[in-house]
């Protein structure tokens, strides 16, 4: 299968390019990168910037599916406005740029995989959180609504449409973990707030998995969790690394003093979301990392920083 893929340079998106390719899928990639400066091998590449225009129409040749990625980190600056904008144009507008260059491919493609988050659901306490669980309110939920909308527009164009509702994707390379170690190896991580709040987490291994699964299983339309069975709270989280590394639990982190630090993007890591992953176990996907503890041995196991 010819797959085409965008963000493919981000967490989530190498770990996806490196199980298809490994599998002997033909990838192609849009990037913001010159194609010589991406850094994967196995992939043609093609430059995108996906909030001004579709992606060349050569890109598209023999294309059968797409798997869409790109998008701002949202953690990657404090939320000002300016911010606020990039991560919504960054997928809202890209997305709708993506649909329109299917659009108007020569030939389509007939499987479209986006990427989207568990922020879909808001900060909704105790509630279990399934695929058919209404959207909550705030500025992720609003961005992910929107987001999938532009998504399930190649619906119209007879294209099969999933989303991919990603909780924390953990990996020994990158991503929230690695920012976690260095505080957790000092012996000064703590729990965030309250630390009551669901944390919706997921292995590398996993994410990548669900979206292959997404792509490969014609059951799948519509939405589906990326997250772990094995969900916990934030202060199980916060014992279970800190276990891991042999280091001790820390002071906690008041929710006043992370929405001083934080601004809005407090609302990031405050939120509780009880999100259980049942359109995946209901189709048959079979989870290599289930539960934290082992989870967490696998990944330390690779990390390069242990």
């Amino acid at each position: 299968m010819k797959i085409l893929i965008t963000g493919a340079t981000g967490l989530i998106g190498r770990a996806v390019c490196q199980l298809l390719v490994n599998e002997d899928s033909q990838v192609v990639v849009l990037s913001r990168r010159q194609p010589a400066t991406i850094g994967l091998t196995g992939v043609s590449a093609f430059r995108w910037e996906p909030e001004a225009e579709s992606p060349p129409a050569q890109a598209w040749e023999g294309v059968e599916a797409v798997i869409h990625l790109a998008g701002e980190p949202v953690a990657a600056a404090r939320w000002t406005d300016e911010q606020k904008r990039r991560i919504r144009d960054s997928r809202v507008k890209g997305t709708r740029n993506l649909v329109a260059g299917i659009r108007v491919a020569p030939s389509r493609p007939k499987i479209f995989i986006s990427g989207s988050a568990v922020g879909f659901y808001g900060h909704r306490g105790e509630e279990i959180l399934n695929e058919s669980s209404n959207p909550g309110s705030g500025f992720l939920s609003d961005v992910c609504v929107d987001w999938e909308a532009e998504a399930a527009r190649a619906r119209e164009l007879g294209v099969r449409v999933a989303f991919v509702r990603t909780g924390v994707a953990l990996s020994p390379s990158g991503g929230a973990l690695e920012k976690m170690l260095t505080p957790f190896k000092l012996g000064l991580g703590g729990r965030l707030g309250g630390g009551r709040q669901w944390f919706p987490w997921i292995h590398i291994d996993d994410i990548a998995g669900i979206f292959r699964h997404a792509l490969m299983t014609s059951a799948i339309d519509g939405p589906v969790n990326g997250v772990a069975p094995g969900i916990v709270t934030n202060e199980e989280f916060t014992r279970e690394l800190a276990a891991a590394l042999n280091r001790p639990v820390f002071f906690p982190v008041p929710e006043l003093a992370l929405r001083v630090l934080m601004g809005e993007m407090a609302e990031a890591v405050l939120s509780s979301q009880h999100v259980v992953p049942q359109i995946a176990l209901d189709t048959g996907y079979r989870f290599k990392h289930p539960n934290l503890k082992p989870a967490l041995e696998s990944l330390l196991k690779t990390s390069p920083r242990t």
